[in-house]
């Protein structure tokens, strides 16, 4: 059998499908995960955000997670092979782990809750708009810089 990264998309419900998931995919999940709060924390310990402003480290976090899940997507899918324990640790792990969409959103319920609707908005879309644009780049530069 071929190494393949493993695709998010499995099925278990197909047996042949469940033989991608296992102890070893868990383990570099939970191991790339620790490492990716890690990082995040340390981000927003040195970004605290006072009440009511902006959450600068959050949304750095984000849109620099972003960027790099564009960055490793193409690497691994069309640059070069990868062992199959890369996306779940990198990917899932990592970068999931250093990313946080859910604190993105308390911060903005906080962050109105202080009396700031209109930093939340613009924070809230603001966030959307420019991790997108951060994970279409990261594409884009990666498949440039490849070619």
């Amino acid at each position: 059998m071929t190494e393949r990264p493993i695709d998010p998309d499995v099925d278990l419900h197909v047996p042949a499908q469940r033989t991608e998931a296992g102890w070893a995919v868990l383990a570099a999940i939970a191991a790339g995960g620790a490492l990716g709060a890690l990082a995040r924390f340390g981000a927003q310990t040195l970004l605290p955000a006072a009440p009511g402003a902006f959450p600068w480290a959050t949304f750095l976090v984000n849109v620099s997670g972003s960027a790099l899940i564009g960055v490793l997507m193409v690497v691994i899918t069309e640059v070069r092979p990868a062992h199959r324990l890369v996306r779940p640790f990198l990917g899932v792990g990592v970068l999931g782990g250093f990313t946080t969409f859910s604190t993105y959103v308390v911060e903005a319920r906080r962050v109105v809750a202080d009396g700031s609707p209109l930093v939340a908005a613009l924070y809230l879309a603001g966030t959307m708009a420019a991790a997108l644009a951060a994970v279409w780049a990261g594409i884009r530069l990666t498949r440039w810089a490849a070619s």
